[in-house]
């Protein structure tokens, strides 16, 4: 059987944490920054974690 491939495109976007979670970047925060508040673009600056639902399908794309 062979090896599964990561999915590139996944990888970019989620980091692993140490315990296990994957972590992901907050939407939004890429345009429209002139209409946003302060103290809006600063709580979209941090990170994020990935819901619980999307963890089992990330473990097969990122395979851990």
């Amino acid at each position: 059987m062979p090896k599964m491939k990561t999915h590139k495109g996944a990888a970019k976007r989620f980091k692993r944490t140490a315990k296990g979670k994957f972590k992901r970047r907050q939407a939004t925060h890429g345009h429209y920054r002139t209409v946003k508040s302060g103290s809006k673009k600063r709580k979209l600056r941090q990170a994020k974690m990935a819901s619980k639902p999307d963890e089992k399908r990330l473990r097969r794309m990122l395979g851990g």
